[in-house]
């Protein structure tokens, strides 16, 4: 009840997302208090951050075009594989909307799902010709990041060393800036 009055005393204390799930509805955000959180989202400055599997990419573009001020952040490239080239092309679709921007994490649950993760590469790739540098952000994914022999150092490394289209200015935004913007300003 009252999620307006919620966010903003939440905004007031620096709560900047909302990590929102389908839990398995296609219509997940047509229901009343996800449109609510998203048009307060707008006014506050209030990330809405889909944890969503490939299948729902696509039900976030009419949320987009009704509330486009709201920053949108989507959640570890939308678990998007090498298998998902049509959940892919929806993802780069969504890149018309400018407050919709994409956390590339969480490496270690694709491909061999052991670093140095290069099979992701090209998935970076394209959304980094899609989104641009300052769209993109990585994430730390606490704690599945650190299970399996997989670590922080590896995921920041494939970032970092590994993506040789990037420069050093790609690299802050992608790293640091994207999201010291959208949470921290």
């Amino acid at each position: 009840p009252d999620i307006p009055a919620r966010m903003k005393t939440n905004r007031a204390r620096h709560i900047t997302g909302y990590r929102i799930k389908p839990n398995g509805n296609l219509r997940w955000l047509e229901q009343p208090g996800l449109r609510e959180m998203w048009r307060v989202g707008a006014t506050e400055k209030i990330a809405m951050c889909p944890l969503i599997d490939p299948q729902y990419v696509a039900t976030l573009d009419p949320m987009c075009r009704s509330f486009p001020d709201t920053p949108v952040v989507i959640d570890h490239c939308a678990r998007i594989d090498t298998q998902h080239d049509t959940e892919l092309d929806h993802l780069c679709a969504l890149s018309k909307h400018p407050n919709v921007y994409v956390k590339i994490s969480a490496f270690y649950a694709f491909g061999t799902k052991q670093p140095p993760y290069l099979k992701q590469i090209p998935k970076i790739k394209r959304l980094y010709e899609t989104y641009g540098p300052r769209r993109l952000m990585w994430a730390s994914d606490c704690p599945y990041q650190l299970e399996n022999g997989n670590t922080y150092s590896d995921s920041i490394a494939l970032v970092r060393d590994r993506l040789n289209f990037l420069n050093a200015n790609d690299k802050d935004w992608i790293l640091r800036r994207t999201a010291e913007k959208v949470f921290f300003s």
